[in-house]
């Protein structure tokens, strides 16, 4: 059977992507990179904002439109409204996020297919989402109740995957050629809360970095609640990547209230700086949203002034897109259209600024990048594009295929899409 897998959204979603392939994979079936003359196209579907949803739906009109022989939906947007995403042609089944992971072996069942479900080693991904790194689901779920989420209304409470499991994981990446792991989750921090075993996602990484020779892991998003004095300690060791992405949501006090986050400007600022102190050069990115109901003109103007004091490498900036069932949606004074385009415009400016002044730094300075995709361009031989363990996108040239190659490239430039170097020490 010549199976397709698509996913929209949050690195969760891509990490329980490449699980179902390879529990597919195991079963003698074939991972394809197109819904084109596929038996089989499984959606990874995503309700975080109206795009995503939007996005979700687009997918499974694709694949019917390629002729999909089934169409499979599950995630968050199918968990959350499981009949529209049935009545979508072409789809055949949908899976709520609960019955996820059983996934391949009901659709297996359901089609009479011989499978040994035995895991093999790990591969990246074919087509558009393919990667060289593997995304392990290390969480899911969340306990938190930021007001404009609907997450955990779709994966439900914190749940931590056994640190064997999630070693199994990493071994079988391994296996299959990996350089590096990004550990997933939707409360990442949380790992272990949930155990009764007393112990943190510094106690799993311990263990990770004990038990495997990965050459990079590298962490989801992160909440800043989580983190400690132990936690930045770990980055003694050189295959973890100097990259944290915090999601700060706004730098305005009254709306990191009413969002319900568990942190403050204050807090914020602190964990920010014990980063910087113990992990030199490390890069930190976030998550921004505009337009937060309420959100005064003044109140915007605070949170702009945060996010550029902060000095992110980085970052995302959301318009707030309201989501039925989340406390969020019913505050008043919902911020007009227009607008929030134009907050997210200066907010994006912002950022996009101090991630320039970052990049700059790196000019003259020799870096390992991981070469994850690579063009053939006529007589100059192939192009590359990769990333470094700061979380930097290249771009280098290159007389032969780099691809999961890490390289040492010395930096020359600071391109509107990242850094451009030439490698000087081949892997």
């Amino acid at each position: 059977m010549k199976v397709f897998f698509d996913t929209v959204g949050c690195r969760l979603n891509q990490a329980e992507i490449e699980h179902m392939a390879a529990q597919f994979r195991a079963a003698g079936h074939q991972v394809i990179d197109t819904s084109d003359g596929a038996d089989l196209v499984v959606v990874n579907t995503c309700a975080v904002t109206a795009a995503a949803t939007s996005d979700s739906r687009q997918k499974a009109r694709q694949a019917h439109q390629a002729g999909a022989h089934k169409i499979v939906l599950t995630g968050c947007w199918a968990t959350l409204e499981p009949e529209k995403a049935g009545a979508i042609p072409g789809v055949n089944d949908v899976i709520s996020n609960l019955e996820k992971m059983n996934l391949p072996l009901k659709v297996m069942e359901s089609e009479s297919l011989d499978f040994d479900m035995e895991p093999i080693a790990r591969q990246p991904l074919p087509g558009a989402h393919s990667h060289t790194r593997a995304f392990i689901k290390a969480q899911d779920g969340c306990d938190n109740f930021c007001t404009f989420c609907v997450t955990r209304v779709a994966r439900g409470k914190g749940q931590s995957v056994r640190k064997e499991e999630v070693l199994d994981d990493i071994l079988q990446a391994e296996r299959g050629g990996v350089r590096e792991v990004v550990l997933s989750g939707v409360h990442l921090g949380s790992w272990g809360k949930d155990t009764g075993q007393k112990e943190t996602i510094v106690d799993l990484l311990t263990y990770l970095l004990d038990h495997t020779h990965m050459e990079r892991i590298r962490l989801s998003s992160i909440e800043p609640w989580d983190l400690d004095e132990r936690f930045f300690k770990l980055w003694q060791n050189s295959r973890l990547c100097p990259h944290l992405h915090l999601p700060l949501q706004s730098g305005s006090a009254g709306v990191l209230k009413r969002m319900a986050r568990h942190t403050t400007q204050v807090a914020f600022s602190d964990l920010v700086a014990m980063a910087r102190a113990f992990i030199p050069g490390v890069s930190i990115t976030t998550d921004v949203i505009v337009g937060f109901p309420g959100e005064s003109e003044a109140e915007f103007e605070e949170s702009l002034a945060f996010v550029k004091q902060m000095q992110f490498s980085g970052g995302h900036v959301f318009r707030y897109s309201l989501r039925e069932g989340t406390a969020a949606a019913k505050l008043p004074d919902h911020v007009g259209g227009k607008t929030a385009i134009e907050r997210a415009k200066k907010m994006h400016a912002v950022i996009k600024d101090s991630e320039a002044k970052f990049l700059s730094t790196f000019v003259g300075q020799e870096v390992k990048v991981l070469w994850e995709g690579s063009g053939k361009q006529d007589h100059n031989g192939w192009t590359l594009h990769g990333l470094s363990s700061y979380y930097m996108k290249w771009q280098a040239r290159a007389e032969t295929n780099r691809w999961n190659m890490i390289d040492t490239v010395l930096i020359d430039a600071v391109k509107v899409d990242g850094l451009s170097g030439n490698i000087i020490k081949p892997d």
